[in-house]
């Protein structure tokens, strides 16, 4: 079972042993350690991997997760 967690102002960091990154065409990436962690920012260098830029560029998340029962929120 895999685990994603959302960071606040950071990555998506995904925890688990069944997980597999493919991208738009079917490939496969190279997984190099585990937990690691998705790109959120845009900014990586080495996407869909986050190398931290996030950090450096001041990265602010638009908005938390919500539970299914809450209302929407508009990205603030």
């Amino acid at each position: 079972m895999a685990t994603i967690k959302v960071r606040q102002n950071g990555p998506y960091l995904v925890e688990g042993d069944d997980v597999t990154v493919v991208d738009w065409n079917g490939s496969t990436y190279q997984i190099a350690k585990r937990p690691f962690a998705l790109c959120r920012c845009g900014g990586s260098t080495n996407k869909p991997f986050c190398d931290g830029t996030h950090s450096k560029i001041g990265f602010q998340a638009a908005e938390a997760a919500i539970g299914p029962d809450a209302a929407d929120k508009p990205a603030t």
